[in-house]
């Protein structure tokens, strides 16, 4: 779908808001801190319950305690927002960038069933460049995988994308100009980029959402789009959960290039039967001289864990995460052991400095990746860490918190995925 996309020849990079940030729609001044992150944790798992249905595997459980109105979990539910205009005058949308989605879509006018939205609909009338898809072109064909169709008069390619919490989202398949902000200031327009435009749309959405950019390894995501014009290259920049700089960094082309001392690659893992997801062979984790082998998931081929930028926690099968506690608490010196306010993680201390963490190191398959303490723990509040991993027996995924403070690379074409110790609140 590449031939669909004019983008500028080189690299280029753009600013990832994290939802919690000040200045986010998604953000809740009134949340204490402890509630913000229980409510991501809690994320996290919605997330594996939509993975799980994406990936055909059970999912009975629910996903978030219904008890807990403030915490019910919903379908566009990725952790880091990114500022994209679409059409011909530019129309402003503050959308979900999701490693675990492929689509690009929108809520448009008309909309005959349409959740809440807090910010406007695009209308699709007041822009020059939107041109609906036929059924008939390689841009329909190509989003099969979306549940593509035609309309009831044959003439337009329409899509439909369901979520393991039942909402759904369906509507037009179009070509439009799709803009970037770019770090530098300049716009970067693609012109053609296929999007989907959502005129029935239901479910869990939350109404503070305008948009989703789907970036992960299927045909109709932003980075299969761009293809050849970015070498199949994408990378980012997280900076800590708890820091104060709002901003973190995504790379295009070649400025997503991963090079220099402390380079360490992995092999990147595709399961052709479901190119949405990176996966990853992690082959142990040691904490200290204890060395703990990971099983992990039986999908992805010889993948066994999800990478993935949109959940928060590191989720690992309930044995490893049982042995992985108890090495880590068997391990920390001094610090005083304590609750989690929001009774959701396990393992909490007191951050004081007498606190010393085991050294941690996720040995994935040819790469040693040395974490450090904000890999292994969130900051709760001023008084609280907590372990950064989860059990869970339905899927497991290297979440973003065991990612930050690290440029991470994708290289689609050489299949590796490259990790370098990097201060992201520089970049």
């Amino acid at each position: 779908m590449s031939a669909f996309v004019d983008a500028q020849s080189g690299g280029f990079s753009i600013n990832l808001v994290h939802r919690d940030f000040e200045g986010s729609p998604f953000y809740n001044p009134k949340e204490t801190p402890a509630r913000r992150v229980g409510i991501a944790g809690r994320r996290s798992i919605g997330r594996v319950h939509r993975f799980s249905h994406m990936l055909h595997l059970n999912s009975s459980r629910s996903i978030s305690d219904p008890s807990d109105p403030d915490a019910q979990l919903t379908a566009n539910n990725g952790e880091y927002l990114v500022n994209i205009s679409l059409g011909t005058p530019p129309f402003p949308i503050v959308a979900i960038a999701d490693t675990g989605s492929d689509i690009i879509w929108t809520q448009c006018k008309p909309c005959t069933d349409c959740y809440k939205q807090d910010a406007p609909l695009f209308d699709t009338k007041s822009s020059s460049s939107y041109r609906t898809v036929s059924c008939s072109s390689n841009a329909c064909n190509s989003l099969q995988s979306e549940g593509s169709s035609c309309s009831s008069d044959g003439s337009v390619c329409e899509y439909q994308v369901s979520y393991g919490d039942q909402s759904h989202t369906q509507g037009d398949v179009a070509a439009e100009t799709l803009t970037l902000e770019s770090k530098t200031g300049n716009p970067v327009a693609l012109p053609k980029t296929v999007i989907g435009c959502g005129h029935d749309n239901a479910g869990t959405f939350s109404p503070k959402g305008s948009g989703i950019v789907g970036l992960g390894g299927g045909p109709a995501s932003l980075v299969s789009q761009l293809g050849s014009s970015i070498g199949g290259k994408f990378s980012y920049c997280m900076v800590p959960y708890a820091a104060a700089k709002p901003t973190s960094t995504m790379n295009f082309g070649t400025n997503a290039v991963v090079s220099g001392n402390g380079v360490l690659s992995t092999p990147l893992i595709s399961d052709p039967s479901q190119p949405t997801f990176y996966f990853l062979q992690l082959e142990a984790v040691s904490v200290g001289s204890k060395k703990i082998a990971f099983q992990g998931s039986s999908i992805g081929g010889s993948g066994n864990i999800i990478i993935d930028s949109g959940t928060t926690l590191t989720l690992v099968p309930t044995d490893f995460f049982s042995q992985l506690s108890d090495a880590v608490e068997t391990q920390v010196t001094g610090g005083t052991k304590t609750s989690d306010p929001e009774g959701f993680f396990s393992l909490c201390y007191v951050p004081d400095s007498s606190l010393k963490l085991p050294p941690v190191t996720a040995h994935f398959k040819g790469a040693d990746v040395v974490l450090t303490s904000d890999n292994i723990f969130i900051q709760v509040n001023d008084k609280v860490v907590c372990l950064a991993f989860y059990a869970n027996d339905q899927l497991s995924i290297y979440g973003n918190v065991a990612q930050q403070i690290f440029l991470i690379g994708y290289d689609l074409p050489k299949q590796t995925l490259s990790f370098k110790p990097t201060d992201c609140t520089n970049t």
